[in-house]
């Protein structure tokens, strides 16, 4: 499904589920949907402040996020509401499905950090993939999400995500 100039400012609620449950949904302005990638743009969605030691996600910030229907990853793009960049924020998921105004994501607990100067290249939360089980449940999908995972370090630490966008 491709966007036409009457789908680019299509609105799309992004559906986040994580161990079977939905984390968050959120509205987001469709930019673009070529049959494999869907990028949308969207304000912080969560609720206040959320610091993370080395970002913070706060409202004003927007997002511009790019999921895949054949890649096991979605990347994030950050900015401040005054437009300075923040950085990418990589979310390990299961290729995304758009039906209708839906788009639905399933996060496997895996993240990627990329600082906007490219210098910090942060892999999170593989504490939390460990504890999730899924290399018990779905050995396939876990080994997906591990090579999504050290792909993107590797994207990130050879030329940067840009490209990828």
């Amino acid at each position: 499904m491709s966007a036409n100039s009457a789908d680019a400012a299509a609105e799309l609620e992004v559906v986040l589920v994580k161990a079977g449950r939905t984390k968050i949904r959120y509205p987001a302005t469709l930019l673009a949907d070529d049959g494999t990638r869907v990028s949308v743009r969207a304000p912080w969605a969560g609720e206040g402040v959320r610091d993370f030691g080395f970002v913070r996600f706060e409202p004003g910030d927007v997002f511009t996020e790019h999921y895949w229907r054949d890649r096991w990853y979605a990347v994030k793009e950050v900015r401040a509401g005054d437009g300075t960049l923040k950085g990418w924020y990589c979310d390990i998921t299961r290729p995304a499905v758009r039906s209708g105004s839906e788009l639905a994501v399933e996060d496997l607990d895996l993240d990627l950090w990329v600082s906007a100067d490219g210098t910090d290249v942060l892999r999170l939360d593989e504490d939390e993939f460990a504890a999730s089980g899924l290399a018990d449940r779905d050995p396939g999908a876990a080994a997906a999400a591990r090579s999504a995972l050290d792909e993107l370090e590797a994207l990130a630490h050879a030329e940067g995500l840009v490209g990828l966008l």
